[in-house]
């Protein structure tokens, strides 16, 4: 679920899944997602009723009271809008199989936030989208169809220049069965292969014990995120990367980190078994202390000894954007030089590194932190311009 800021992202998560994913008390005083909020929603059909009205997520049909058919189970996350947590975003998107893109009917499109999320489902491979035209009760017919043709102008030569475009109202629950429709069609559950060794990026990180909970009923910290190969059991010997930084003569040092699994959650349900598809919750045996406050996210997860490499320098064959996105008025993107600082975002990590070598189409950068990644993946670029990080251009690993 991505957009701009306010547009009611977290409000249509709520009206799809009962779940409201600001959580964290800074998200709730200011009202704006600062973390990426996760919630799963079983979308349901009437077995009597036409399209689009057999649509729902309520058990029993709000139009004939039949007893409605589950379909299956989205997990959505609620990726924050701002400008400054635009790396939050891209870490959201590296586990999606596609995104609901949230415009607000009441302001003008594109708003510089809309302009970057798209840019970065392009950047980071999402192709399957849905545009969702919010807050249409609070502007009048013509106003909706006039703001209509601004979003079709906007995503004219884009990846979502076919999406569907679905105007609803998420404060009021309305066309919300034409929305989950739109998703069922548009966005089908992928094919993903559990025959591979597992991979999982670590998008969340948490200590699920209680102040004052005596030490021999403590449990282990959680780990959370979305596998996107293999399979994982209770009882896999996990290794994470790059893992915790030891200091030693003077000198930083990585080393992995080694657990096991104790629980997994999927759904609402623990499992002994999980497959791709859908965000989880692995239970470990790591101190609760190494996973609080989102600190392992970011991270690899697999089986030891199967994970890719870590790097501490990268060399990158890139391609930079014509114009700096998410910037209130257009600004074209100036050549990368030596010695700038730039911020990467490589599934779900966010590093800072500086160029070392610079080309027409590559680039070396000595990293602050390391990332473990996969030769040829997918990065996304920022430069930092009047005191925010903004998307200029986009790579692979070489």
């Amino acid at each position: 679920m991505v957009g701009h800021v306010d547009h009611g992202k977290t409000t249509l998560v709520n009206a799809l899944s009962g779940e409201w994913t600001d959580r964290h008390s800074e998200e709730i005083r200011r009202g704006i997602s600062i973390r990426l909020g996760y919630a799963d929603a079983t979308f349901r059909k009437c077995p009597v009723c036409k399209e689009p009205d057999c649509y729902t997520i309520d058990e029993l049909c709000e139009h004939c009271g039949s007893k409605t058919e589950e379909l299956r189970t989205v997990s959505f996350v609620d990726s924050p809008g701002h400008e400054a947590l635009m790396a939050t975003m891209l870490s959201g998107a590296a586990i999606m199989d596609g995104a609901v893109l949230l415009i607000a009917a009441t302001e003008p499109c594109p708003q510089p936030q809309t302009r970057e999320h798209l840019m970065a489902l392009d950047i980071v491979g999402i192709e399957k989208t849905v545009i969702a035209q919010n807050k249409i009760d609070l502007v009048s017919r013509e106003e909706a169809i006039e703001h209509y043709g601004q979003i079709k102008e906007f995503v004219k030569g884009t990846i979502a220049e076919n999406s569907p475009i679905i105007p609803i109202s998420a404060q009021q629950s309305a066309n919300i069965d034409v929305l989950i429709q739109y998703i069922e069609q548009t966005i089908p559950t992928p094919a993903h292969s559990s025959d591979e060794a597992p991979l999982m990026y670590i998008a969340r990180s948490f200590d699920i014990n209680k102040p004052g909970t005596l030490i021999q009923n403590i449990s282990g910290g959680v780990i959370g995120g979305s596998l996107l190969l293999g399979k994982l059991r209770v009882g896999d010997k996990l290794e994470i990367r790059p893992g915790r930084m030891v200091t030693s003569g003077g000198k930083e040092n990585w080393i992995p980190i080694e657990t096991e699994i104790t629980s997994i959650m999927a759904g609402g349900e623990r499992l002994n078994e999980v497959t791709p598809g859908g965000l989880i919750g692995v239970g470990t045996k790591l101190d609760p202390s190494m996973t609080i406050e989102d600190s392992l996210v970011g991270q690899c997860v697999g089986l030891v000894g199967s994970l890719p490499p870590t790097w501490y320098e990268l060399t990158i064959q890139f391609q930079l954007l014509k114009r700096v996105v998410g910037v209130a008025n257009e600004m074209e993107t100036t050549a990368i030089k030596m010695g700038e600082s730039l911020m990467l975002s490589v599934g779900t990590s966010i590093t800072m590194g500086e160029v070392t070598k610079v080309t027409k189409d590559s680039l070396k950068v000595k990293l602050n932190r390391p990332i473990c990644a996969k030769e040829g993946a997918r990065i996304a670029i920022g430069r930092r311009i009047s005191a925010r990080w903004h998307l200029i251009g986009a790579g692979t690993i070489l």
